[in-house]
């Protein structure tokens, strides 16, 4: 490969990595093709792309995007393929799926809302993981409980004081 196309790969790859929040990296070497292509099939349907990569272009995506991933440099080894999602928690809820029925599939790191994840054992913390909009509407929540306590207690009290002052009316007339 010319160093020409290795650097368009290496642009490609590094606005990619600008554009996604979270990527995940896997190793597939085991599947065959029926399983690689039914794998491409469930990442194009939860929008996720999938893209295989060689390490070392990989490698130099990574350190010209920017982003502090150098935690993933060292399991930058063996086949290498890259799952770009907007939801952090996307790729890890496909991989454990996957699994189910391919395991040879294996989890050998990812980037997620600026953390770095390495192994397969971390699939279960990531399933778990919230991305930013999911965590601000969680927030939300949390800041609206007591204004609508407040406002629902000011409602049912507005309702007696009414009651009270119509009781009194009306004794008033008799």
């Amino acid at each position: 490969m010319k160093s020409s196309e290795k650097q368009v790969i290496i642009d490609s790859l590094t606005e990619q990595i600008k554009k996604y929040n979270h990527f995940y990296l896997a190793d597939i070497t085991g599947l065959n093709a029926e399983g690689t292509s039914e794998l491409r099939r469930r990442c194009f349907k939860q929008e996720i792309k999938l893209v295989v990569v060689k390490n070392t272009l990989l490698r130099k995506a990574l350190e010209k995007s920017g982003k502090d991933a150098s935690g993933l440099y060292d399991i930058l080894k063996g086949n290498t393929s890259v799952m770009f999602s907007d939801a952090g928690n996307g790729p890890a809820k496909l991989i454990k799926e996957f699994k189910k029925v391919h395991k040879p599939t294996l989890l050998k790191g990812a980037f997620v809302e600026e953390a770095v994840y390495i192994g397969d054992d971390q699939l279960d913390a990531l399933l778990t993981v919230k991305s930013k909009n999911e965590l601000v509407a969680d927030l939300v929540a949390l800041l609206q409980s007591p204004m609508k306590t407040v406002l629902s207690q000011l409602q049912s009290g507005g309702t007696i004081l009414h009651g009270v002052l119509k009781t009194l009316e009306e004794k008033k007339n008799n």
